[in-house]
């Protein structure tokens, strides 16, 4: 399978293209900043490009099988890049009839299944309070996705780490069979996952460790 990996060079996205390679995908990673990425693979292509650009994302998307993005706001600024890259995202994908997309999103955006407990609440609140642009792009991501019509995955995380992967995600929702951290590598191996796996089609489940 070829797969387009949008936040390629991130903590995260580094670790969606080595396993992606290492499972015998091609991949097209997607970099503003290529050098970042660290990663050098016969069935890897690296697009350097801003997804605000249009055509750069249109070269990235075509003629691949599916797309993973694990982008994320880098500043909380209400500038909303990634609602405005993901839209541009979404259109290549129709352009290029390209069904598979597969998305990160904190968990702190909500899903109808969630059933969050006193502490959830909490956390939410402050979330908005401190973040509020950041948890603002990417409802608005979420809510772009689910709109589409293609065969989307939302996959939703609590507090991100570092540590070895553990091989062992648990899937729920939020409030419900949900820890408080997961593995980076952990993460991009259940994202992975989602690239044939209809389980969780048009679902937002929620992982941890």
């Amino acid at each position: 399978m070829k797969i387009a990996v949008f936040g390629a060079s991130g903590r995260t996205g580094r670790h969606v293209v080595e396993q992606a390679l290492a499972a015998g995908h091609e991949v097209v990673a997607f970099a503003r900043t290529p050098s970042r990425l660290g990663v050098e693979h016969m069935h890897l292509t690296v697009v350097q490009g801003d997804v605000q650009d249009k055509a750069q994302v249109n070269q990235a998307v075509a003629g691949v099988d599916a797309v993973i993005s694990t982008l994320g706001p880098t500043e909380n600024k209400p500038d909303y890049q990634v609602t405005a890259g993901t839209e541009n995202i979404i259109a290549a994908m129709y352009a290029h009839g390209v069904r598979r997309l597969v998305i990160s999103a904190g968990a702190g955006v909500g899903d109808p299944n969630d059933a969050p407990k006193f502490m959830n609440h909490v956390v939410n609140l402050l979330l908005k309070l401190v973040a509020r642009h950041v948890y603002e792009d990417m409802k608005r991501v979420v809510e772009l996705v689910r709109a589409s019509n293609l065969d989307w995955v939302i996959v939703r995380v609590p507090m991100l780490t570092d540590d070895a992967p553990t091989g062992v995600v648990q899937v729920g929702y939020v409030g419900k069979g949900m820890g408080m951290r997961i593995s980076r590598a952990d993460m991009a191996e259940f994202m992975l996952r989602q690239v044939s796996d209809d389980a969780y089609l048009h679902k937002a489940p929620a992982i941890s460790n």
